[in-house]
Order: C-alpha cells, then structure tokens, then sequence
C-alpha cells in the first residue's frame, strides 16, 4: 500500500513539473497574449460597428434601425409578431464581419510590411559585413617552413662562418 501512495504521489509530482514547463513555455505564453488581445480587438472593433458605422448607415438609408429590421411570418390575435426573419440582425453581422476583416487586413498588412523592413535591414547590414570583409586585403601567407635539407645547409654555413 506505500509503494502505491509513493508511486501516485511521485506521479503527481511528475504531472506537476511537465505542466509547468509546458506552461512557461513561451509558445503557451505568446498565444495567451494573442487571445487577450484578441479579445479587445473584438470588443474595440464591435464597438465601432455597432456604434458609429451602423447608426450612419441606418441614418444614410432613412432613419432605420438595422436590428429591427424583420420579415413577420405569423401574428398572434393581438397583432404582435409571433415568427419573424430578423434580417436587420443579419446585415448587423455582416457590416462586423467586415470592418474585422478589414481591420485585420490592415494589421496583417502593417506587420508583413515591419517584417519585410526588417529582413531587408538585415540583408543590407549583411552585405555591407561582407563588402566590408571582402574590401580588407587578406593577410601575407606565412612562409614556409624551411626544408630538412635547407635547415642542414644553414648551419653548414654557419660553421663555415665561425672558421673564418
């Protein structure tokens, strides 16, 4: 009965220590990120649909309300809808969906073109290293090492010289 109260309890320890280097991990952290950011985006992006643009577009087209906007299907006995096509709802969506895309069209856009920028600065500093490199005259070659036959001769005129 301890081997197994010891095994579960190394296990949990085990399962404790993979999720915290999962979740330290930086991929976890940046999505985490992303999708408070996200979050706000959504909430800045539906603010200015339902806000702004679709009171102006309701104003352009006479005054109308684009959320009550509907097609009745069927009316109780005191004439109050009962079914109905909300369209106005429809076409709500549809104007949020498109100022999302655009408005991420236009970060996608911005970040490609940073990113391009910056791969382009970095080919430019790295060519420049290169030119730089390729403009400095390589070093004179050693000489070479003198041969067993040369290094005999030397010290054959040496001697020869301390004769004299």
């Amino acid at each position: 009965m301890k081997k197994r109260v010891k095994r579960v309890k190394k296990e949990k320890v085990k399962l404790f220590e993979e999720f915290k280097k999962f979740i330290t991990r930086g991929n976890v952290i940046d999505l985490a990120v992303g999708i408070l950011i996200g979050s706000a985006f959504t909430k800045i992006v539906s603010s200015l649909a339902n806000d702004i643009i679709v009171p102006l577009v309701g104003l352009i087209m006479g005054k109308i309300n684009l959320k009550e906007l509907k097609w009745v299907l069927t009316y109780d006995a005191e004439g109050k809808a009962l079914s109905s096509v909300n369209y106005g709802m429809f076409i709500q969506y549809i104007v949020d969906f498109l100022i999302m895309a655009v408005c991420v069209f236009m970060l996608v856009r911005l970040f490609t073109a940073l990113r391009k920028k910056s791969e382009e600065l970095k080919e430019k500093a790295k060519k420049a290293e290169e030119a730089a490199a390729a403009a400095t005259p390589p070093p004179p070659p050693a000489p070479p090492e003198p041969t067993k036959e040369q290094l005999l001769l030397t010290e054959i005129r040496d001697i020869l010289k301390a004769q004299k």
